[in-house]
This record gives structure tokens, C-alpha cells and sequence, in this order.
């Protein structure tokens, strides 16, 4: 076969991929798929390796392939046959590597009755149970507070639905026809992929499309190890901190290793397993380390099995990023995720500092609320910060960040659905770190309550140690959490869980990114611009940026 055919499947796959996405978010119901898009797709060879992946979430990107193995195996102990014309569920973190909300499905895709590919998507269901809606709870201190727990199980046989499954996992969801339509648009999604990956072997030849895969893999392969030979060697280390309830620090510590034909990431020193929900399962921190170097090492590299076959990762069993079950995981998807990227990108600053930028706002901002408004509701949603500055370059304004790729809720489709009245919703001023290239500005977004009786859960980080910046560049501003109960206004926790009442209000403002570099040699043109787009307010210029007050 030709190197152009085999170009033409491994692009054809990717679309696919992405048309598989497509699919999934035209026909979802909740709003935090069909408008956020807190999806994932993906295709898998017959041995599970990956060939093909939308650009979708990066905290999905090593779970989907661990998770697939992991079922694989899963059904094989249990000695279950993978059957034709069948369809696999499973959100078992444990298994499928991430938190109880992303609900994998699992499509084998046979040709001439052989499994010749998987069809694959992960999608964040909005709640799944457990104690608080939304499912993401501050407090959990195992699994089972958690949610349903569904282990590897067919949810269709012979292309029908196994409404036994559908039923137990609607009925234990605050919404009922929200995760039944969530999971028909799941499987629209791996049937689109399924449709694709048979057009292409019917055009190309099943052997084709073997060695078209096979030569996807490599390419990736010798791609990343020529990117590897521009790196500087040595060991990089680095230590971050998550934010306990108690007010201790929890520590994740990396030694990055760049030797002359391999990566080596080595986690020791990181504090041990908690009994609160930011344990973060296996799946997550694989994906933190392949999204931190694939941001590193380039976009041209395909997305498939190749591009990680250099990297070693070692995580000691029982520590926050490798935790035992039953352990809590709800929040190590979200926000322990976020931490690992920031202290990779730490480690990496050392090795590359003038490509990797300072810390971004490290926290998704998890904001759950539910109640009965006219029927149990549960509404989940994340908020953008700012991300961090880098060499030549500002950071970008109030959007989501490095783990997290999805988009801001619209407020109409907030108020047209929830007793919610959003009453606040724009770039937080002053919240940038300082620099020569200054962070990204972090966002405020106020939630008045309409109803009473409503329970609002944060999960957020960054509220004592803030972004950190780079040679010079300061730290973006910490996040903080304001509500208003009553007659009472109150800075909160950023985690947080309270009970709510008509006229209420919950206002978040989220963390601006680490700035890059001596505040000295910031342009005086760029200062100018972000005093007239409210930015930075006239103190915070004179605070540090005051040696050049005589521009203005």
C-alpha cells in the first residue's frame, strides 16, 4: 500500500472521530454535553490501541485507552464473549479511568465476523446519584457517596436496548430524561463511528486498513522521538500543592527524566490516598502527562498509540494520584487533574522556558446545583479562568484551561431551564498575574437563586496558593467564593456545599493565570490597552507596574 492511502485512512479516521463527537452533541439533552460538549470520542484497533481521537477533552485523553484494556480484560476474567451487533457501558472509575460521571460506551465493530475496531465516546452525565446533586460532592469519603457504580455490562445486544441497564441508570439520576437521552446520543456516536470505520474498509481492503493503522502508530512513534532529540536532558523536578478542607497542603511531587530515547515520570513523594473526594484514579494522571507533552512536543504528531509509547510513568499505589478503591474520586477528575498539569509544566519549565507558560487558573470551578422545581432537577456546569502568560505572549482571557476543553454554559440556556438568574458574568478585573506578558484574566459569574430549597456545591482550588508565574512574572489572583444567605454576605470556602433560598446568591471568581517574565519590561502599549478594557484598574498599574508612570 502506498504512504498517500495510507495518509487518506489515518485522516479519514480522525474526521471520523470528530463526526462521532458531532453526532453525540446534536443529539444530547443536557446541557453540559450539547453545550459544553464534556465529551470525548475516540477509535481503537482490534488489540485496543488507539488510532484515532477527536480533540475533545484532555483529561480523556489516556482514560478512553486505559478504560477500553481495562474492559477488555474485564470481560475476558469474567469470561463473557464480546458479541456482534452489541453495544458496552461502564463508568467503574476504578475501571474506566476517570470519575463516576463520564459514562463510557464501548461499540465493537465487526467485519466478516471478526472484532476489527472499537467505536468508542466518554460523556460527562450531569448527575448519577450520590449525595448532593450533581453527584460532586465536597465530603465523600468512599466511592459509593459517590454514585452508581456500573462495572462493564452490555447496554445493547443484537442492536437493541438492554432496558433493564438504561432503567437502573436513569432511575438512580436526579433526572431521569436527561440520562436517557445522554446515553441515546452516546450511542448514536460510536454507531456513526461504527458506519465510518466499515466505509473505509469496504473502499480500502481490511488489510489496508491494517497497515494503514500500523503505519499510523509508527509514524507517531519516530515523529515523537525526533521531537524527544530537541529537548534538553537531565531531571526535572517539581512540587505543587491541592488545598485540603482542613487547611493542610496536599503535596504531588514529579521527577520528569528526558533521556536520550524515553521519558520517564516518576511520582514518588506524593502524599498518600485521602478519604476526600480529590483522590485522582490512574487513567486521570496518565492523562495529565500525555496532554502536558503533547502540548509541548507539537500538534503534528498523530494522536494515536505511537505518540506515548516512549513515555514510562511510575505512580506509587495508594497516593492521590493512584489510589486504592473504594477511595473517592468525584474531584481528582476535575481538580487533582489540574494540579498534575501545572506541576508537569513546572518540572518542564526547568527543561523548556521558552515554550512552557506560567500556571493557569488550576481549577475547573465545578459548580453543581439542583432542587424540585416543579421536578428533581440537577444542573452541573465548570467556569473558565485565565490562563497562564508564556514567552511572547499574554495569556488568553477567561477560558477554560489545560485539562478541561470545554465551553461556557450560555446564561440563556441556564435561565430557560433552572430557577437560576445569572446576575453576573464578565472578566475579573485585576485578577491577572503581572509580567512582562501578563496572565490571563479569571471570570465572575454570579447564580441568583429563584426557588427555595435549592442545594449549591463548589468544588474549586486555588484559593490559597495562587498560579504561579515565571521568571519574574507574579501570581494570578486566588480564586474566591461569595454568598449571600438572607441578610448575610459571606466569603466562603472554595469547596463548599450550602443550602439555598429565593433571592440567594452565589457569586464565583475564578483564578487569572501566572504572568511571564520582569513586570519592568512590559510594553507600555499593552498596559495602556488593558487599563481601557478594565483589565487592571489604575492601582493595580501603580502597584506594579509604577516605573513606567511617566507614559501615562
Amino acid at each position: 500500500m502506498d504512504r498517500f492511502t495510507s495518509q487518506i485512512i489515518r485522516n479519514s479516521l480522525f474526521y471520523a472521530s470528530e463526526e462521532m463527537g458531532i453526532a453525540l452533541r446534536n443529539s444530547a439533552y443536557s446541557p453540559n454535553i450539547k453545550e459544553r460538549m464534556d465529551h470525548s470520542t475516540a477509535i481503537f484497533d482490534s488489540k485496543g490501541e488507539l488510532i484515532a481521537q477527536a480533540e475533545h477533552i484532555p483529561v480523556h485523553l489516556g482514560s478512553l485507552p486505559l478504560g477500553l484494556k481495562n474492559t477488555l480484560s474485564y470481560f475476558e476474567k469474567e469470561n463473557i464473549e464480546i458479541e456482534e451487533n452489541s453495544m458496552i457501558i461502564v463508568n467503574n472509575p476504578y475501571i474506566a479511568g476517570t470519575h463516576l460521571n463520564d459514562v463510557t460506551l464501548i461499540r465493537p465493530v465487526f467485519y466478516n465476523n471478526k472484532i476489527v475496531a472499537y467505536s468508542t465516546n466518554k460523556a460527562h452525565h450531569s448527575d448519577v446519584g450520590g449525595k448532593v446533586p450533581g453527584s460532586i460532592s465536597i465530603d465523600a469519603k468512599t466511592i459509593y457517596e459517590e454514585g452508581l457504580i456500573i462495572d462493564p455490562v452490555f447496554i445493547m445486544k443484537k442492536n437493541e436496548f438492554q432496558t433493564d441497564i438504561i432503567k437502573i441508570f436513569s432511575s438512580n439520576s436526579r433526572d431521569k430524561y436527561e440520562r436517557i437521552g445522554d446515553l441515546k446520543a452516546q450511542v448514536a456516536a460510536n454507531l456513526t463511528g461504527e458506519k465510518r470505520i466499515l466505509d473505509i474498509i469496504k473502499k480500502y481492503g481490511i488489510e489496508s486498513f491494517y497497515q494503514a493503522n500500523q503505519d499510523s502508530i509508527d509514524y507517531a512513534e519516530i515523529m515523537f522521538k525526533k521531537k524527544l532529540e530537541r529537548i534538553e536532558k537531565g531531571n526535572f523536578c517539581a512540587e505543587d500543592y491541592l488545598e485540603n478542607f482542613d487547611g493542610s497542603d496536599i503535596k504531588i511531587k514529579v521527577k520528569i527524566s528526558i533521556m536520550e530515547n524515553k521519558i520517564i515520570v516518576d511520582y514518588t513523594g506524593t502524599d498518600g490516598q485521602l478519604e476526600i473526594p480529590l483522590n485522582a484514579v490512574i487513567g486521570v494522571t496518565i492523562s495529565g502527562v500525555y496532554y502536558v507533552f503533547r502540548t509541548l512536543l507539537g500538534e503534528n504528531i498523530p494522536l494515536n498509540e505511537g505518540s506515548f509509547k516512549l513515555i514510562e510513568i511510575y505512580v506509587p499505589e495508594g497516593t492521590i494520584l493512584n489510589p486504592r478503591f473504594p477511595a473517592p474520586v468525584a474531584g481528582g477528575n476535575v481538580e487533582t487533574s489540574q494540579r498534575n498539569a501545572d506541576v508537569l509544566f513546572l518540572a518542564m519549565s526547568k527543561s523548556m522556558p521558552e515554550i512552557v507558560p506560567a500556571a493557569s487558573g488550576g481549577s475547573m470551578n465545578n459548580v453543581m446545583i439542583g432542587g424540585n422545581y416543579n421536578k428533581v432537577w440537577s444542573f452541573y456546569e465548570t467556569v473558565g479562568v485565565g490562563l497562564g502568560a508564556k514567552k511572547g505572549k499574554d495569556g488568553v482571557d477567561g477560558i477554560q484551561a489545560n485539562m478541561t476543553n470545554t465551553m461556557n454554559t450560555p446564561i440563556e440556556e441556564i435561565e430557560r431551564k433552572y430557577p437560576i438568574l445569572i446576575k453576573r458574568y464578565e472578566f475579573r478585573k485585576d485578577s491577572s498575574g503581572a509580567g512582562e506578558f501578563r496572565g490571563g484574566s479569571g471570570l465572575i459569574r454570579s447564580y441568583e437563586i429563584l426557588e427555595n430549597n435549592i442545594i449549591f456545591t463548589i468544588l474549586s482550588e486555588r484559593g490559597r496558593h495562587r498560579p504561579w508565574g515565571l521568571f519574574g512574572g507574579l501570581p494570578g489572583k486566588a480564586t474566591e467564593i461569595i454568598v449571600k444567605k438572607g441578610n448575610f454576605v459571606k466569603k466562603m470556602s472554595v469547596k463548599m456545599t450550602v443550602e439555598l433560598n429565593k433571592n440567594d446568591f452565589v457569586e464565583i471568581r475564578t483564578a487569572g493565570g501566572g504572568g511571564y517574565g520582569d513586570t519592568e519590561k512590559r510594553n507600555s502599549e499593552k498596559i495602556h490597552y488593558d487599563l481601557e478594557n478594565n483589565f487592571i484598574s489604575k492601582a493595580y498599574y501603580e502597584k506594579y507596574y509604577n516605573k513606567k508612570s511617566k507614559n501615562f
